[in-house]
């Protein structure tokens, strides 16, 4: 029986999730038990519950989940109560109960998993949904090294996964390692190449290489201000905010240089606008917004 140690971070809980879970589910039917020390019920299906699976083992392997102590984990398998057990076969959750159970009842339900889909084939994890989100939250947060974590161990159950790939490349490019993140791209094979994901995850690697350094913002806006007209100052301070991540800031300098000149440079404010645009999603409600803020300058 292994059990999930508080975690000092939450990728250090993911990589232990990973480990103890799916990985361990390619080989062997696990089942986690999301409890609470408050729980009574659960100090009740506890004991039933090592006892049951100590007579299945190594066909059968518990994980015990503390959801006080890994309050990420709960939250991403949406664990409205305890206990909870979520049975894992080939990377994937494929059943589960709530509450607490006899041993005849709990013996049936292991026969019953291990009859349909036995462990131990050559799958790899299919339904990881839920640790993805939790990466792409950490990227949401613009926390790049808990992401890279989170990513980087995934990866390593599915390395093809396009969705695991994007946001693995995402988070190196965050973290200033745009050229690892291409080489992440580039080992994809070429249907999932051409994935949503993957083609915002290059767009954000393009636009870190055409950003420039964060620098001195407070000397390149004063240098932006005290010449409104002057489109390479303004345009180098546009760069800056976009290398800085400030892409509210970004968008409002690069909307006023087009305003003023939307030609200047053969377009370059236009260009690095969209590829703004394209690294954060076209669909998402930000790009929307700042394109209709577009629009309303290229047609007035």
């Amino acid at each position: 029986m292994a059990t999930l140690a508080t975690p000092q971070a939450d990728r250090d809980a993911i990589a232990a999730f990973r480990r103890d879970v799916i990985e361990s589910s390619m080989r062997a039917l696990v089942l986690v038990d999301f409890w609470a020390e408050w729980c009574g019920p659960c100090k009740t299906l506890g004991p039933i519950l090592e006892r049951v699976v100590a007579t299945y083992a190594p066909r059968v392997k518990l994980v015990k989940v503390d959801i006080d102590k890994n309050q990420l984990i709960a939250q991403q398998f949406r664990i409205q109560s305890v206990p909870t057990v979520y049975a894992f076969i080939g990377g994937q959750p494929v059943d589960g109960f709530a509450g607490a159970v006899g041993e005849r009842e709990l013996k049936a339900f292991i026969d019953r998993l291990l009859a349909a889909a036995p462990p131990g084939g050559p799958e790899e994890a299919e339904n990881l949904e839920p640790l993805i989100e939790s990466g792409n939250q950490a990227l949401a947060a613009g926390e790049f090294a808990a992401a890279e974590e989170v990513f980087g161990a995934l990866s390593e159950a599915a390395p093809e996964d396009p969705a695991i790939a994007a946001g693995l490349a995402r988070a190196l490019t965050g973290l200033g390692r745009a050229d690892d993140a291409a080489a992440v791209l580039a080992a994809l094979p070429e249907a999932a190449a051409k994935d949503a994901a993957v083609q915002q995850a290059r767009a954000a690697i393009e636009l870190a290489r055409q950003a420039g350094p964060a620098g001195d913002l407070a000397r390149l806006r004063a240098a932006a201000e005290a010449a409104p007209g002057d489109l390479e100052a303004g345009f180098a301070y546009a760069q800056a905010l976009v290398g800085a991540g400030q892409r509210d800031l970004a968008a409002d300098e690069l909307l006023r240089l087009i305003a003023l000149d939307r030609g200047w440079n053969d377009g370059s404010a236009r260009d690095l606008l969209l590829k703004l645009f394209e690294a954060q999603g076209l669909a998402d409600p930000w790009t929307v917004a700042q394109r209709r803020r577009l629009s309303a300058i290229l047609f007035a």
